[in-house]
């Protein structure tokens, strides 16, 4: 089934029309189970995170911790993931039932840490976990800094809460690889996928 909008056809089976923006390549899927982290490494295992696309996007589905105040989050790598931890500067955003409010604790300024996703995700019950995407803009760039944004859901004590993170990678090095991890223990289940887009 298509998707027309005043006589112009924008998706057919699941296509989107020239002249409505770039094409989505699907470049590799990745499966936790009891894993440490799930680390994506240009050049390795059929990963593509080099000048082939502008723009890289990640999906993560049902990203669930095997331990108590686990926050997902990431960090990306100038060295072939070599080491990670390069300087981050981000903001945040918690909308929730009943409010919206500045995530001051998931911000970084000019930070090695990790880049937190999501706040606590908890272990104990079997229905909550981390969903949502990642986009990274332009990460083999020599010129200038990487920007990301992030949206991603989870639900706490039965309280659905959406999180918002936008920032820079403050380096004009090659990021060719980017890490995902939980704060705490591992990741027991859940997926990630990663797209290109031209």
């Amino acid at each position: 089934m298509g998707l027309i909008s005043n006589g112009s056809t924008i998706f057919d089976n699941g296509s989107m029309a020239s002249g409505f923006g770039g094409s989505m390549t699907f470049i590799k899927k990745l499966t936790a189970s009891s894993s440490a982290t799930l680390s994506f490494v240009d050049g390795t295992d059929g990963v593509v995170l080099d000048d082939t696309y502008k723009e890289y996007y990640f999906t993560f589905n049902n990203m669930h911790p095997d331990a108590s105040d686990a926050q997902f989050a990431f960090q990306v790598s100038v060295n072939g993931g070599g080491s990670y931890g390069v300087a981050i500067t981000s903001s945040a955003i918690e909308a929730y039932h009943g409010g919206v409010q500045y995530g001051g604790n998931n911000d970084l300024a000019q930070s090695t840490n990790l880049q937190f996703i999501t706040n606590t995700v908890y272990h104990l019950r079997a229905e909550e976990s981390a969903n949502g995407t990642l986009q990274l803009f332009n990460p083999s760039s020599t010129t200038f800094v990487k920007h990301f944004m992030s949206r991603a859901s989870r639900m706490n004590n039965t309280n659905f809460i959406e999180h918002l993170h936008a920032g820079y990678v403050n380096s004009t090095s090659a990021v060719d690889a980017i890490q995902f991890k939980f704060t705490a223990g591992n990741i027991s289940t859940g997926d990630i996928c990663l797209y290109g887009i031209a």
